[in-house]
């Protein structure tokens, strides 16, 4: 069964994913290139090219997960590749190591303003350029890491969204007005990061909830509402007691974001600093984005009556800092409104 040649070319593009990593290595000097090759070969897969213009189209095509460039070639410079790679976004994110004679601090500078990633001199130590390489391309593993794991939270998010007839877009604005927010109140770097994409997983528990009551289109009853307002608790469960930063901020904020300051919210009823920081700031968000969205139940409210109604609001619903974190970021916010702005539906067409 094993040997069924169609079966295996099944598995193609699987055990693809498993192949060693591929490094383009740059230099006009065969010597060079035979060093590169002895020190590298049994660990990744190589391809070469001689000179600049070989090195782009072989990039380009090849995707490589790290070039090795050097910077003294004749036609063109090691630079002057470097310059293209980056201007070019099927390239700009390849990383690229500088292996050069060149070995000036002044140099180095140029090389690593050009965005080279690092910069090892020649003769060259096969120990400290198989470390730089490895250093590297772990480094890539992790942002491909970061990238599909946020990808991810985006679409748990639209998840629930999309569910409760509401635009996947609303996650990704009120994901974004809370790092403005939070910016504006003067958080860390972390803080702001981590609460950008934590927020649209805020309303993750409505998956949980029977479309009869999400979906109901008039007002619910005494008992809907009870079960609704378990939403907040059902998102806390499905993010889990996790050692994730972002898992546990995205925790708290599913849990407590319809608290209120004043203690008046749910669905425990905590009151001013026992709420945590994140869900003030992704309450306001949440409600001013709401307000200013078209829902099955309203119209868009205009900006100013938004921020009216959330001023009215400050000390009572809202947490006041957030309020006026809010007035400071406004521009930024409503250029991210016009960014993130819902697609109209297409009209429907005459039979």
């Amino acid at each position: 069964m094993k040997d069924d040649t169609a079966l295996q070319a099944v598995w193609t593009p699987w055990t693809a994913l498993q192949e060693r990593p591929r490094l383009l290595l740059v230099d006009d000097e065969p010597a060079n290139l035979q060093l590169l090759k002895r020190v590298l070969e049994p660990l990744y897969t190589l391809s070469f090219a001689r000179h600049g213009m070989q090195a782009l189209e072989m990039a380009k095509r090849l995707q490589p997960a790290l070039i090795v460039l050097d910077v003294m070639m004749p036609g063109m410079t090691g630079h002057e590749v470097i310059v293209q790679l980056k201007a070019d976004a099927a390239t700009a994110s390849i990383p690229v190591l500088f292996c050069t004679a060149l070995g000036d601090e002044e140099d180095e500078a140029r090389g690593l303003d050009l965005g080279a990633v690092d910069y090892v001199t020649k003769p060259i130590s096969p120990a400290v350029l198989k470390a730089r390489i490895r250093t590297h391309l772990a480094l890539v593993q992790r942002q491909e890491l970061e990238r599909t794991r946020q990808a991810v939270i985006w679409r748990l998010g639209r998840a629930a969204e999309f569910k409760d007839n509401e635009t996947g877009r609303h996650v990704i604005r009120m994901s974004k007005f809370s790092r403005l927010i939070a910016q504006a109140l003067g958080a860390p770097p972390v803080f702001c990061d981590l609460i950008e994409a934590a927020a649209p997983m805020h309303d993750i528990g409505k998956i949980g909830i029977p479309d009869r009551i999400l979906l109901k289109p008039g007002k619910l009853d005494e008992d809907e509402w009870a079960v609704m307002r378990t939403h907040l608790l059902i998102g806390a469960q499905i993010l889990g007691d996790d050692d994730s930063p972002l898992l546990q901020m995205a925790s708290r904020i599913a849990a407590q974001h319809h608290e209120k300051w004043d203690g008046s919210g749910y669905p425990q009823g905590l009151a001013g600093e026992a709420i945590a920081v994140e869900a003030r700031i992704v309450a306001v968000a949440d409600v001013f984005d709401a307000l200013t969205s078209v829902r099955p139940y309203k119209p868009a409210w205009p900006i100013e009556q938004a921020l009216a109604w959330i001023d009215g609001q400050s000390g009572q619903h809202f947490w006041p800092p957030a309020v006026r974190a809010l007035h400071a970021c406004l521009e930024e916010i409503v250029q991210v409104r016009q960014q993130w702005r819902d697609i109209e539906p297409m009209p429907a067409q005459a039979a």
